[in-house]
């Protein structure tokens, strides 16, 4: 037996959605497709005859076609048994299509309500979940609410359909033998109570387990190289083993329910079919039932009781399903922090003043990171921050692009709060140019005109000629239809860096980040993109987070800022005259020049 609640990462929280909430909301889904619900509605009703038939058939035979000695009446027969089986692949053929058509239009809705809905959660949000474990919601979650509607339920709704029809029938011939045979029904009803709930409960496991073997999978596979050069795989393959594991385990307790709930149907179901042939032989024995008719009595049986024995299969799918939706709901419930103001402003284009009021800021409610920051970027100027690492520099970043509000205070651009406008009318007027390259698997191009799709290539040439790009691009047999490959690792970082030039030149805007722009650079590198930044910057509002003090002697106003908050701000002139925190930093990167006060 597997070994039980041994599991990796979190603890599974059932969440209160019932099974019947689930059908419900993927009803819902595949509402508006009513017409083809009618379809397959009458598919399945048909099926339902047919079924009862089958065994009417047999009847006939036993009771009225042998004692003739007719043939031609087994001719008959055959041709009903015949009619009777190309009705049926028929109808399962197209009651099987279409069911599957449903339930592919509910799966593709659910997935892009959910990933539409991750895409509007806040940064803080992926700060706090795992990518894996999103992927593994998106993928296989989603995946057994698939299996469930595809296959599983097309089974049991055509099984209850035929259980209905025959059901009304063994009453209306038998109702002493069919009564009998309905004791044993309450069992099932309990049986099945008693391993719903804990059969979903593992599978919830089951799940959590899937979802952290993904997560170690995307961390592992992402960081190959560092991997390898750490010569790290042997503790790699042993953390993978561990999460196989319990992967395993999960799956083991989930099989080990469902093996003793099979059984147990099983033997319900047995003692149904004995007494249907005790009590269908005691009848005949007293001539109130002839022979044909205990035969078809037990071919009704195995209809009444195909679904249960369906249902067998069907709740441990059901409840898996059941799982995966209480995961998927607890994304869906998830309301971002940073929300888009629907009825803010449209903010006008960007003049590039930026004002930063009594900000204060922290990430857990608990740590400061900024204090009491006040500052003014000027419109048409560079901005300058330097400080210790640690010290809040690319938070100030954060917090213009509305990534995170502040604690207390606010920041407002050309005297407009940002909670007051709507989103996208502020993020697609600012451009952040990082030290840690975004590139996509895509082509050259792809990358550049990124955010931009109505660029022309003339466009995409000349930001990248800006960038000291297109002697490179040029390189490649194909240009700029040349792949990058993941993250773009087949360029240095040099090129990469100058593409993400590329992207910000090509987006034009009049309020620019630069975050470490030029900290992923050889000096070579450097000063061949330095001209493209100052054109790139040229009567435009920047923010520039500095290593390199070389890179910001120019800048209108630097700005020191040690433990959040701001302990300097002038210019390079003035700051090395006031042989303050800036003259440190900058006599500690070049310690051979010769500073004049």
């Amino acid at each position: 037996m597997a070994r039980m609640g041994r599991f990796s990462g979190e603890e599974l929280n059932v969440s209160a959605s019932s099974v019947w909430t689930m059908l419900l909301d993927l009803l819902n889904k595949i509402k508006k497709f009513w017409f083809i619900i009618i379809i397959t509605c009458i598919t399945i009703g048909l099926t339902a005859v047919i079924e009862f038939l089958v065994p009417q058939l047999i009847q006939f035979t036993i009771d009225k076609a042998i004692p003739t000695h007719e043939p031609t009446m087994l001719v008959k027969v055959a041709a009903g048994f015949l009619i009777a089986a190309l009705g049926l692949a028929g109808l399962g053929f197209v009651s099987s299509y279409l069911l599957s058509l449903l339930g592919q239009r509910a799966i593709f809705s659910i997935r892009n309500d959910l990933y539409t809905h991750l895409i509007d959660q806040d940064i803080e949000y992926f700060d706090r979940n795992r990518t894996g474990d999103l992927m593994s919601r998106l993928t296989n979650d989603v995946n057994a609410l698939q299996k469930l509607i595809s296959s599983d339920l097309l089974d049991i709704v055509t099984s209850i359909g035929v259980f209905i029809v025959v059901s009304a029938y063994m009453f209306s011939a038998n109702w002493q033998l069919t009564a009998a045979l309905y004791v044993t029904f309450p069992f099932f009803i309990l049986i099945t109570k008693f391993f719903s709930k804990k059969i979903r409960k593992v599978y919830g496991h089951v799940q959590i387990s899937m979802a952290n073997m993904t997560n170690h999978l995307q961390d592992s596979l992402t960081s190959v190289r560092l991997m390898k050069s750490f010569t790290n795989e042997g503790f790699e393959v042993g953390k993978f083993k561990n999460n196989n594991e319990a992967n395993m385990d999960a799956n083991l307790n989930a099989s080990y329910l469902s093996s003793m709930y099979g059984p147990l149907i099983g033997i319900v179901n047995s003692v149904g079919f004995a007494m249907v042939i005790v009590m269908g032989a005691w009848f005949a024995m007293e001539g109130t039932m002839t022979t044909g008719a205990i035969f078809a009595f037990v071919a009704y049986l195995k209809l009444v009781q195909a679904p249960i024995t369906k249902f067998t299969k069907f709740i441990r799918e059901l409840q898996q399903a059941a799982a995966s939706y209480d995961r998927i709901m607890e994304v869906m419930n998830t309301e971002p922090k940073i929300k888009n103001n629907e009825d803010g402003l449209q903010l006008p284009e960007i003049k590039g003043e930026v004002r930063y009021e009594n900000v204060n800021f922290s990430y857990d409610g608990k740590t400061p990171i900024l204090k009491n920051v006040n500052l003014t970027l000027k419109q048409g100027q560079m901005t300058a921050i330097v400080g210790s690492s640690g010290s809040g520099k690319t938070t100030m970043s954060n917090l213009l692009q509305r990534f995170y509000d502040p604690t207390e205070g606010q920041i407002k651009i050309d005297g407009t709060t940002l909670k007051e406008v709507q989103l996208q009318s502020l993020r697609k007027q600012i451009v952040v140019v990082a030290q840690d390259i975004q590139l996509f698997s895509g082509t050259l191009k792809e990358n550049i005109a990124y955010g931009y799709g109505e660029a022309t290539d003339e466009q995409i040439e000349a930001a990248a000629r800006a960038a000291n790009a297109h002697e490179f691009i040029s390189e490649f047999p194909e240009g700029y239809l040349t792949q990058i490959g993941e993250r773009g690792v087949k360029l240095s970082g040099g090129q990469k860096q100058r593409i993400s030039i590329a992207r910000a030149l090509l987006k034009n805007p009049n309020l620019i980040v630069l975050d470490e722009a030029t900290a992923a650079l050889d000096t070579e590198s450097e000063k061949l993109i330095q001209n493209s930044l100052n054109t790139l910057l040229k009567d435009k509002t920047s923010l520039v987070i500095a290593h390199r003090l070389s890179t910001i002697r120019m800048a209108d106003q630097i700005v020191v800022l040690e433990k959040g908050e701001i302990v300097e701000c002038g210019s390079h002139d003035e700051l090395i005259a006031k042989s303050g925190r800036y003259r440190e930093l900058y006599e500690y990167q070049f310690p051979q020049e010769q500073i004049a006060v």
